[in-house]
């Protein structure tokens, strides 16, 4: 499989895990279908946020099956197939970030993950996209203790 993706994201900075590596779990790309699945996610998603905000760094990706166990993550998280990315812009608040996605993209999910009003650079965001057919445009919060509300919430 080609590591360039697309013009700005790789394959091997879409399975980076800090934890993958502090424990020495392997994170590399299991198959063709989640190879897909994340160029995919980087031309419909990754790549029109870096276009319209700049540069910046994913800090989740693909994750297999016990990199996911091993941060918490949901049992049927989307990151497990490669279809979704949690990422941060310096500089840019989160949630017009996250709102920008939501009037600008096709998304699957895109939840705006520990975000704090009035601290722009709190939180993440989190967008996953499967295909046109299959996106439910599901937009949720999830609060620093761990409420989850549909939409985006300041």
């Amino acid at each position: 499989m080609e590591n360039k993706l697309t013009a700005n994201f790789t394959l091997s900075e879409l399975t980076k895990s800090v934890v993958a590596e502090r424990l020495k779990l392997d994170n590399s790309c299991p198959s063709e279908e989640v190879y897909n699945n994340l160029k995919n996610l980087a031309i419909q998603i990754l790549e029109p946020v870096r276009e319209r905000f700049g540069q910046f760094k994913v800090t989740s990706a693909y994750r297999s099956k016990e990199v996911n166990q091993a941060v918490s993550g949901n049992p049927n998280s989307q990151h497990m197939q490669g279809l979704a990315a949690d990422f941060e812009i310096g500089g840019s608040d989160n949630y017009e970030i996250a709102k920008w996605i939501m009037n600008s993209l096709d998304f699957d999910q895109l939840i705006l993950e520990h975000y704090v009003p009035g601290t722009p650079d709190s939180g993440w965001v989190h967008c996953s996209y499967i295909s046109k057919e299959k996106n439910k445009r599901q937009i949720l919060t999830v609060t620093p203790d761990q409420k989850t509300y549909s939409g985006l919430v300041r």
